[in-house]
């Protein structure tokens, strides 16, 4: 089957795992991150979190993985970017832009020598938009404008989130277009969701994170009326795990358990194709990715289906979504390279797990635990 595009993460959070498992978003984030932005966290830590979750993210089957690595420093996302590349899976690279002119010069250079000779490679400017931010969301939709790319940002994630003027941000930088990915996307009034569909602005669905955080429920279902694109993300630290299949269970239930409603979108086979091709067309490679398509890449997963928790054959599709766990992927190719082979990821996985425990324990004094 096509191989899974997970749309919003932030793999060094493979570091924080287990992290403030009591607290909503904004405690989360006191407990857990803020103070590491005060951290000397390096492109070393950074790349030990990245290459984790690269690997873990591979072995469920995800073969394109939209990164965020925020914004501690240059050197953490030059070892964020080097984990990527090493791990051959196909990349966005979502660099956390600004009006700092520093900035703006390292994310030209990152595009010109790192992402535009990489065919795996796809760049997008991300920023927090809000109206005390707006000078950063308009410096960097201007930047993601120069440089034909996109910009990608956190939505009305949290309840308190709507009345920091997130939307008023982004109308007045002009950044309400198509190709626009917003992250979680969850309290909207219907105006709001009428004027994302009407400019063809994306969302990343995040299920296993907001449940995890006690966010909500984002409204799938009428984001599907309006004809918008949606697809699936993991979202790193705050859903500590890279598997795909317990996140489309997830997207699954939530709607059930709302609604009360079997049949309430997204179905089993609805959410299939969020999670492949309904991902590549929010970031605008289904020409090249999301379906087992002659002329397309070969991204794509192998499953065992005999399997016990597989097994028998009644409905896969149904089965994919309700029984697969990550171990019952066998083969995952990335640009038809074989990147896992008879169950075993290809590469150094107990080099990567040792790396990444050094690491974990650096970030636990930062955090002071």
């Amino acid at each position: 089957m096509p191989g899974f595009v997970d749309l919003h993460t932030h793999l060094w959070q493979s570091l924080i795992r287990g992290c403030a498992t009591d607290k909503e978003l904004n405690g989360w984030l006191d407990e857990c991150v803020l103070p590491l932005q005060r951290s000397p966290m390096n492109s070393a830590d950074a790349y030990a979190g990245g290459r984790l979750s690269a690997l873990d993210s591979l072995s469920t089957g995800v073969t394109t993985v939209n990164d965020w690595p925020h914004a501690f420093n240059a050197d953490f996302n030059r070892g964020d970017l080097r984990a990527l590349v090493d791990s051959k899976q196909r990349f966005v690279f979502t660099y956390m832009g600004g009006k700092d002119p520093a900035i703006s010069q390292e994310i030209r250079r990152v595009k010109k020598d790192v992402i535009d000779p990489n065919p795996l490679a796809r760049l997008m400017i991300g920023t927090h938009p809000a109206t005390g931010n707006y000078e950063n969301t308009l410096a960097s939709e201007k930047l993601a404008e120069e440089l034909g790319v996109s910009l990608n940002v956190h939505l009305h994630e949290s309840k308190t989130d709507p009345a920091t003027g997130q939307m008023d941000a982004l109308r007045r930088a002009g950044a309400l277009r198509p190709g626009l990915l917003t992250g979680h996307t969850i309290h909207m009034t219907d105006a709001e969701l009428d004027e994302l569909a009407a400019h063809d602005v994306r969302v990343a669905h995040n299920p296993l994170s907001n449940m995890r955080l006690a966010s909500g429920v984002a409204r799938v279902p009428d984001m599907k009326t309006r004809n918008m694109k949606v697809g699936l993300g993991l979202d790193g630290g705050t859903n500590d795990t890279s598997d795909m299949f317990n996140n489309m269970r997830a997207a699954v239930g939530l709607q059930r358990a709302l609604s009360k409603d079997p049949d309430r979108y997204p179905t089993p086979t609805d959410v299939l194709r969020m999670a492949t091709l309904g991902g590549a067309e929010v970031l605008g490679l289904d020409k090249e990715i999301g379906s087992l398509t002659p002329g397309k890449k070969a991204d794509l997963l192998v499953i065992d289906t005999q399997a016990l928790n597989f097994a028998p054959k009644v409905d896969w599709p149904a089965q994919v979504v309700f029984n697969t766990q990550p171990a019952n992927v066998q083969w995952v190719f990335v640009n038809g390279v074989a990147l896992k082979k008879d169950g075993k990821i290809v590469g150094d996985t107990g080099r990567a797990i040792a790396d990444a425990q050094a690491a974990a324990d650096r970030v636990k004094t930062y955090l002071g635990r």
